[in-house]
């Protein structure tokens, strides 16, 4: 086919050469039309460079293939079987090589794992306090959640004799108490929540509303101290007695097992107990009273004269810290400085205004709060006319603080936290902040609030303690989030 259209073209080509020969088209225009048909053949044959038969380079290319084949049996062993497989198509080759059979690939998640039954230590050693007749835990059952876990250091406190456990409130399934709690702490819980009563007295101290005491059944009788004669103060109580409160205090119990999570240690201990002589019987907060406490013999609501300016003076100074004596015009107490850091980040977490801002300048008060009902929110525009309230030492030691009155509130929107607990601090102590950025704070709250049978019950089960943690976890993060964007120092404070 490519030759007759060769020798079609040539023809076109040699009629066109005689035509512009004979003379009848003028010469310029001749050699153009000549010009281009030159260019237009070359084109042609250089497009089509077909000017070999196809069957040629069919035959060629067929002979290749099957060299290539034999070629390959040649030199590779059958095993029994044809490795390659040949068409009747010469140009096609198909390889048939058996591959090697894997397994299957397994992808993370989808195997299920195997499910061993390994006991923890814990769940051994309330097996084992089940099994012996004179360690049974409480008939009521084992405890949900997050039980207490042994940990060293812990004072060991076993659960008591079956008699004694029966009617408990005070649950300790595991060898040891949880490592926040001191031997003192147990067996003060363990006397608010379970021991007789032996009487009751109210107690009518200046300036503050009437206490109920409630006095210890037994002969725990305790010495008179060295300095009670000489001092004209005879003690409330010679055995150890509890200071009763309202069902709407019970927070303060929450505040007792926060204090000693985070480390603080100045709260007294709190349990909750239902005592059928007091009223309607209710779950109440009872609190181990101190008779050691200076507003026992004092006439005011605080051992401490302070207003907010002097106050905020002091803390400029940093009193006594590293041994440092202050001088007579920088306002300082003899509290540590330190006292003042630990108990502003408790009272922010509660969100307990009653202390360091009586007056309610710091958020916006409802109506049932005591700053409220008083008028003492006008006290706001004079900085002067704001005194704390509420701070308290022992007699014998007056560089550190004992937190009371721990009311706290856990339904107030984190838009309407009270901030002003924390003017003037820059520096917090290093183990309460550990608590809350670890992420153990929820579980350890779980653990140690699960001992006290009665307040567990009485907020609601483990539901109901999840609500009031989610709270307090909440204002962690705020809190955390305060100190990290003005730069705050965080220090041991273990002085």
């Amino acid at each position: 086919m490519t030759c007759r259209r060769a020798c079609k073209l040539w023809f076109c080509l040699l009629a066109l050469c005689a035509w512009l020969a004979s003379g009848r088209c003028p010469k310029s225009k001749r050699n153009l039309l000549i010009a281009t048909g030159a260019l237009l053949y070359a084109c042609f044959v250089v497009l089509q460079g077909d000017v070999l038969p196809r069957e040629r380079l069919d035959r060629t290319a067929g002979e290749r293939h099957s060299q290539l084949g034999r070629l390959m049996t040649s030199t590779l062993p059958t095993r029994g079987r044809q490795p390659y497989n040949f068409t009747s198509n010469p140009k096609v080759v198909y390889i048939t090589l058996r591959s090697k059979r894997r397994k299957p690939v397994k992808i993370r998640g989808t195997v299920r794992p195997k499910t061993r039954k390994k006991r923890s230590a814990v769940q051994e050693n309330a097996a084992a306090l089940m099994v012996s007749r004179d360690n049974l835990a409480p008939s009521g059952g084992k405890p949900r959640g997050n039980p207490s876990s042994p940990s060293r250091g812990a004072a060991p406190e076993r659960v008591r004799s079956s008699g004694d456990a029966a009617s408990s409130n005070i649950r300790i399934y595991s060898d040891s108490a949880p490592f926040w709690f001191s031997q003192g702490d147990i067996a003060a819980m363990r006397f608010l929540a379970d021991s007789g009563i032996g009487r009751l007295q109210r107690l009518i101290l200046p300036g503050r509303r009437p206490l109920l005491l409630f006095q210890g059944a037994g002969n725990h009788q305790r010495p008179p101290k060295a300095n009670e004669g000489k001092t004209g103060r005879t003690s409330s109580c010679r055995a150890p007695c509890g200071l009763l409160k309202t069902p709407a205090d019970t927070s303060e119990v929450f505040a007792f097992h926060l204090d000693r999570i985070l480390g603080l240690n100045r709260s007294l201990p709190a349990v909750v107990r239902r005592i059928q002589s007091v009223q309607d019987g209710l779950p109440r907060p009872v609190i181990l009273w101190d008779d050691s406490l200076s507003i026992t013999s004092n006439d005011t609501q605080s051992t401490v004269k302070l207003n907010w300016t002097s106050y905020q003076q002091s803390l400029k100074w940093k009193c006594w810290v590293h041994g440092k004596v202050p001088k007579p015009d920088w306002s300082c107490t003899d509290i540590h400085h330190y006292e003042w850091c630990k108990l502003a980040l408790f009272d922010f977490l509660l969100q307990i205004y009653n202390r360091l801002d009586r007056s309610c300048c710091g958020f916006r008060p409802r109506k049932e709060d005591t700053c409220a009902r008083n008028g003492w929110k006008m006290n706001c525009d004079n900085q002067d006319n704001i005194s704390l309230v509420h701070i308290i030492y022992r007699e014998d030691d007056h560089r550190h603080l004992v937190f009371i009155d721990n009311k706290g509130y856990f339904d107030r929107n984190e838009d309407n936290l009270n901030f002003k607990v924390l003017e003037g601090i820059t520096e917090f102590p290093e183990s309460a902040v550990s608590v809350l950025k670890n992420g153990h704070l929820r579980e350890r709250l779980l653990q140690s609030l699960f001992i006290d049978k009665l307040y567990w019950e009485s907020q609601g089960g483990r539901r109901g303690i999840e609500k009031l943690i989610d709270v307090i976890e909440k204002r962690a993060m705020i809190f955390l989030t305060y100190i990290n964007a003005h730069g705050y120092k965080v220090l041991p404070m273990n002085e």
